[in-house]
């Protein structure tokens, strides 16, 4: 009759910070043993070297078939006694748990525990389950790797773990468990010659592959993937194997979702696998990681070119401020965009009086693209005619495959190797002077915010040229006076006119700061009540507003849908005089001597479509000195509103806040208040009237 044999203790190993292991209550209400927790910097002077209670003799309490023996485990469940010469302190396990989840202190542990006890089982079990850990616990020859936050419960494992004898063969079966149940992603063994020994795949994304884990092993990396695939494979094999450390790749794999992007991270096996090297293949499908990752690549690069495209816009726009003509604001821009590199060509054109595009000038080493409408007038369907007519900006990011693009555009393009166009409308307000085609060597060239920045350079290059054509015609001596005859216009004023037989005189237009847009016109031989009622009800007139009524007539403020005089204000021209009679308008304006008097024609055309030149002059503009504009004033004011004017200006009248209120100047005066703000506003006038009606509206 045997002697029945102590079960040995269970010893879990917890983290020297923790009060207590997670585990234990929970391993003793499942188990028959003693189960101890020990600090992991103790764990060597704890555990000692387990005796041999001789043949059969069981490390763990189970019997010689590996079968549990619950009476041996019931018999006696206190401590066993230490075996002779140890210490009375130590402890012989019967398995370990690791309660850790640090990579090297499981590492170290396991090493040194495997070396003083190699056949007691161990099992990692820590709180939180990596790929990492699981790796760890792999070339450790741990038993088992548990992590205890899954949905299955752990204890239940462990126990499981301790009662069986783990397999002892040397073939790798430890690593086949640990596939088989706990690492998160696809895994496989593979062999140093690339034959797959076992595999485990997902459940999940199991029906992604054409082979089956179940068909997998004995098929070899070329097998499975493409010559040049399974040889870079295979390299990262080698070398884990040869440098005995953990490699990783990344492939792609033809699925039946398409290809998909892989990570594989390779570990070396120590011990031998049916007399060969081997590694452990963990496998993570990283598709969509590496998608995030283009994209962002992608907007990185996007911002980076936005960057670029936003700093040469505003070069663009900086050096249009000083430009001294028309000619050199465009041959700066078409320079600058080249310059930038970010473009191989760029050119300006303006409209004719057909509607076509005429070339005016170009830059780029776009040689065939520039010569095709440097050479001739654009007559064909293309985004800057399109552009041109429209007032849109057109944009072309595949030109070599755009069927509406017309074949000599896209072989200029294919010769040039240009991949990419916009046409951008230089315009201010309700004028449209030309189109930008700006030309780029790559794809895709101009996203949405790119056109934003070229819609506003297109804007800005607009303001300046109507800008410099103000420039002119302010700074000229002798400028060009032109006179139109409109009949039949289809606006307020005309319409007015022909119906009641009145006259309509335009006394000034212009906008606001905000850009609001405004007409100030007095109406000769009828009355305001009846004008506001007609603006009110004509389709032409967003708002109007009763300014002055009296008998002989009436003055109205008013804003129009569609002018005229804006339309000639943007082409650079100076409106003398506008009237309009028996539904025939007369319109007289100025233009510098370099103006394209046939540009201002068609523009006004646009709006009113039987308009007519009648006259063509040259004026000389009188000269006149700072000393001779101060007596015409002079000449213009009473005594009365000259003293009313000084005496309020040197009193502070119209400072802010005031030094003086009208009262004191009226005092000053020895006048009432309401006579001296008469002489005020008198004065005023006549100040402002010299500057308003002598010089340009």
């Amino acid at each position: 009759m045997t002697t029945p044999h102590r079960a040995k203790p269970i010893v879990i190993v917890i983290d020297a910070a923790a009060d207590q292991s997670y585990l234990r209550t929970r391993l003793e209400g499942a188990i028959d043993r003693d189960v101890r927790t020990v600090p992991a910097p103790e764990v060597l002077e704890t555990i000692g070297r387990p005796t041999d209670d001789g043949p059969g003799a069981s490390t763990d309490g189970a019997s010689p078939r590996g079968e549990p023996d619950e009476t041996a485990a019931s018999a006696d469940r206190s401590p066993p006694a230490p075996a002779s010469g140890e210490d009375p302190d130590t402890i012989v396990p019967g398995a370990v748990v690791v309660e850790l989840d640090c990579p090297g202190e499981i590492q170290t542990i396991l090493q040194r525990v495997h070396a003083r006890m190699p056949a007691v089982p161990t099992i990692v079990a820590p709180r939180e389950g990596s790929e990492r850990l699981a790796t760890v616990a792999l070339r450790a020859d741990a038993t088992e790797y548990v992590p205890t936050e899954r949905d299955e419960d752990p204890i239940d494992r462990i126990v499981s773990t301790i009662r069986s004898r783990p397999a002892s063969d040397g073939d790798g079966g430890q690593y086949h468990r640990i596939l088989a149940n706990e690492l998160p992603d696809e895994a496989f063994v593979i062999g140093e010659d690339g034959t797959y020994l076992e595999a485990k795949v997902r459940p999940d994304s199991a029906d992604l592959y054409s082979v089956s884990a179940d068909e997998l092993p004995g098929t070899t990396l070329a097998d499975a993937f493409p010559d040049q695939v399974a040889a870079k494979l295979q390299d990262c094999i080698d070398r884990a194997i040869r440098t005995e450390d953990v490699q990783s790749v990344e492939y792609e794999v033809a699925t039946t979702d398409g290809c998909r992007q892989f990570e594989g991270r390779v570990v070396p096996i120590e011990q031998r696998i049916r007399g060969r090297r081997a590694v452990v293949w963990l496998a993570r499908d990283i598709t969509e990681r590496v998608q995030r990752e283009r994209k962002l690549r992608s907007r990185q690069d996007q911002l980076e070119t936005l960057n670029r495209i936003n700093a040469v816009v505003r070069q663009v726009i900086e050096t249009l401020v000083e430009a001294p003509a028309r000619d050199a604001v465009e041959q700066e821009v078409c320079e600058q965009l080249v310059d930038s590199e970010l473009y191989c060509g760029s050119w300006i054109a303006e409209r004719t009086g057909d509607g076509r595009l005429a070339y005016r000038t170009g830059a780029g080493e776009a040689t065939a693209s520039l010569d095709l409408v440097g050479d001739s007038t654009v007559g064909c369907e293309c985004p800057a005619t399109e552009a041109a007519r429209t007032g849109e900006l057109r944009t072309t990011n595949r030109i070599l495959d755009d069927e509406f693009v017309p074949e000599p555009v896209r072989e200029a393009a294919r010769e040039d190797d240009v991949r990419s166009a916009i046409a951008v409308p230089i315009t201010h307000e309700d004028a449209t002077y030309g189109v930008l085609t700006v030309l780029a060597s790559r794809d895709d060239a101009f996203s949405e915010r790119e056109r934003a920045g070229f819609r506003l350079l297109g804007e800005t290059i607009g303001f300046t040229i109507m800008a410099v054509k103000n420039r002119q015609l302010l700074f000229a001596d002798t400028v060009v006076e032109l006179e139109f005859r409109i009949d039949d216009g289809a606006t307020f004023s005309f319409d007015l006119s022909a119906e009641y037989g009145c006259t309509c005189e335009l006394e000034w237009a212009g906008k606001t700061a905000e850009g609001r847009s405004f007409q100030y016109v007095t109406i000769e031989d009828l009355d305001g009540e009846t004008v506001l009622e007609e603006a009110m009800a004509h389709d032409s007139v967003e708002e109007c507003r009763l300014i002055y009524d009296g008998e002989e007539g009436c003055t109205i403020e008013m804003r129009l849908s569609e002018s005229g005089v804006r339309t000639l204000a943007n082409h650079g021209a100076t409106i003398r005089d506008v009237t309009v009679e028996d539904g025939v308008g007369n319109c007289l304006v100025e233009v510098p001597q370099s103006a394209d008097v046939r540009e201002i024609a068609e523009a006004l055309t646009h709006v009113y479509e039987n308009t007519q030149l009648i006259a063509r002059r040259e004026v000389d503009r009188p000269v006149r000195t700072a000393a001779e504009r101060r007596n015409r004033i002079l000449d213009r004011l009473t005594d009365r509103q000259l003293t009313t004017l000084r005496l309020a200006y040197y009193g502070g009248f119209f400072d802010w806040p005031r030094e003086s209120t009208g009262e004191e100047v009226a005092d000053a005066m020895d006048i009432s208040p309401p006579t001296m703000h008469q002489h005020l506003r008198k004065g005023l006038k006549a100040v402002l009237g010299e500057f308003f009606e002598t010089d340009e509206y």
